[in-house]
C-alpha cells in the first residue's frame, strides 16, 4: 500500500510500484483533492482524510497491508494506525511530516503581522504570505492545508504499536533528520535509516530505497 505526499499522486511511487509488484500484490491511489482523485468539496483536517482512506481500503478489500508513505501520506497513516493497529502490517515512512518544531519569534511575528493585513486586505494577504505551496491552492485546499500542517501528531504517534521504520534521505530539507527523529522517539517499535537524497529520496535512489523497504517488509 502507498501513500503519496501532499500536492503530490501515486505516480510519484512508479518506481517502487513496478518494483514491489513482482512480489506483492500492490494498492496505490490519489487522495482526495489530488491526481486524478475528485476536487475536495469542504476542508479536510488529516482525521478527514484517514476517515476517508478507511473506507477507501475497506471498499477495495485492503486489510492489513504493509504500507509505504511519504510526507503527508504519513500523517494518514499515523492517525489511521493510531485508531486500529490492524489497519496496517508494517509501516515504512518516508520523509515524514507530522511533527512541528519549535517555531521562533521570527514565525509568530509573521503570523500576526499575516492576520493584521488579512483584515485590511484579504487578497493581497493571501497572495504575499505563505509557502509557494500554499499559494498555489484553491480557497477549499488552503483551508484544507491550514489545518494539516498546524497539528502535531506526535501524541498520535505514541498510540501506534505497529512496527515503523522511517527511511529519512540525509539531504531533506523539507522534514529534516530532527522532524524525524522527534518521530521516532514517540513509536513503541520505531527505527530510523538514513539514505542518500532530499524529501523524495526514494525517487531519487529507488533502488537504494527498495532494497531497504524490501529488508523491512521481509525481516520476521
Amino acid at each position: 500500500m502507498f501513500f503519496h505526499g501532499y500536492l503530490s499522486s501515486k505516480e510519484a511511487f512508479s518506481e517502487q510500484i513496478e518494483y514491489f509488484s513482482r512480489f506483492f500484490r500492490v494498492t496505490a491511489f490519489d487522495f482526495l483533492g489530488f491526481g486524478n482523485s475528485a476536487f475536495l468539496e469542504e476542508p479536510f483536517s488529516v482525521a478527514d482524510y484517514a476517515v476517508w482512506t478507511d473506507a477507501f481500503l475497506k471498499a477495495v478489500g485492503v486489510e492489513r497491508a504493509h504500507l509505504i508513505a511519504h510526507s503527508f501520506g504519513c500523517r494518514v497513516a499515523v492517525k489511521m494506525a493510531a485508531a486500529d493497529k490492524n489497519t496496517f502490517d508494517k509501516m515504512l515512512l518516508t520523509g515524514p511530516a507530522g511533527v512541528i518544531m519549535n517555531r521562533g519569534i521570527r514565525y509568530r511575528c509573521k503570523v500576526k503581522l499575516y492576520r493584521a493585513v488579512k483584515k485590511l486586505a484579504p487578497r493581497f494577504a493571501e497572495r504575499r504570505f505563505g509557502s509557494a505551496e500554499y499559494r498555489t491552492l484553491s480557497p477549499v485546499m488552503k483551508e484544507s492545508y491550514k489545518k494539516i500542517v498546524n497539528e502535531d501528531l506526535r501524541e498520535t504517534a505514541r498510540k501506534v504499536e505497529n512496527e515503523v521504520l522511517i527511511a529519512e534521505g540525509r539531504e531533506d530539507t523539507t522534514t529534516p533528520l530532527k522532524e524525524a527523529q522527534a518521530y521516532l522517539s514517540c513509536f513503541r517499535r520505531g527505527k530510523l535509516k538514513l539514505l542518500d537524497g532530499g524529501h523524495f529520496a526514494f525517487a531519487e535512489y529507488p533502488t537504494q530505497f527498495d532494497l531497504i523497504a524490501e529488508e523491512f517488509f521481509n525481516d520476521g
